[in-house]
């Protein structure tokens, strides 16, 4: 059995809060509960929304409070991150793509694929004709070996009309991609700071609660200039991966208040 520790969207301010909440203390948290807790798990994966404005100060931040934990986390791009701080600060196997964010983890049993949908200037992903290209690659070199994908942006609505609006843009050619090999077995996907799962085209997906702040659900509407975060406790993930057969428990790490100013 594989046993993967999922987390994503921690926001990290080396200073400051968003919104009343401390970014640091909420992620502190979540490391804690998992050397506590799941210090058996294989690797842990970070889906994206690494930072916050400063680039330089927030990644050599993020990287100090990563390093405290015990098992390897691997970091992925989200729409708030920056490639350039982000290879200043974290480090990337030699399988990542050059000029990507985008690299691959070979096990016995599965491959895990984390793919770069960041697109410069946007909040909306991009998953451009290079990056497919590396993905067809990889997804080829193994077609009867099990690969599960982690990515920032879903390539699909979800129900939730805001976060809808800046998704994968170029998302059917990434679904055509999927479809086209027949070993991509579950996507795992951040961004949108709720959970929610199903299937798109036959594919079993899942996103994840932040380990920052919580979006509010669609009802009742609001938009971005009326958003307050949902007065919800953060939550990671325990993935538990073992013959094709995949367990996603939703986990909460700490109380709702931790990080909360009053």
């Amino acid at each position: 059995m594989t046993k993967i520790i999922w987390m994503s969207d921690p926001h990290l301010q080396a200073e400051g809060t968003i919104d009343g909440l401390d970014p640091r203390k909420r992620l502190d948290a979540a490391i804690a509960f998992i050397n506590a807790h799941h210090a058996d798990a294989d690797f842990a994966v970070l889906t994206g929304d690494l930072v916050g404005d400063d680039i330089a100060g927030d990644y050599a931040a993020i990287a100090q409070h990563l390093a405290v934990s015990h098992i390897p986390i691997h970091p992925l791009m989200g729409n708030n991150d920056d490639r350039a701080g982000f290879r200043a600060s974290l480090a990337l196997p030699e399988t990542a793509m050059p000029g990507f964010v985008q690299y691959r983890l070979d096990m016995a049993n599965a491959t895990y694929l984390f793919l770069d949908t960041h697109k410069v200037g946007s909040h909306a992903g991009q998953f451009c004709a290079a990056r497919q290209a590396w993905l067809d690659d990889a997804l080829g070199k193994s077609p009867g070996k099990p690969a599960y994908i982690f990515m920032h942006h879903p390539p699909l609505a979800l129900g939730l009309p805001k976060q809808d609006e800046i998704m994968l843009e170029d998302a059917a050619a990434f679904l055509d991609l999927m479809t086209a090999h027949n070993n991509v077995k579950h996507l795992f996907m951040g961004h949108v700071h709720r959970p929610t799962a199903g299937t798109v085209r036959g594919i079993p997906f899942a996103t994840l609660g932040a380990v920052s702040f919580q979006a509010p659900g669609p009802r009742p509407a609001w938009d971005w200039d009326s958003f307050k975060p949902a007065k919800e406790a953060p939550q990671l993930g325990v993935l538990l991966i073992e013959d094709e057969t995949v367990v996603l428990q939703y986990t909460q790490f700490c109380e709702y208040a931790v990080g909360v100013e009053v």
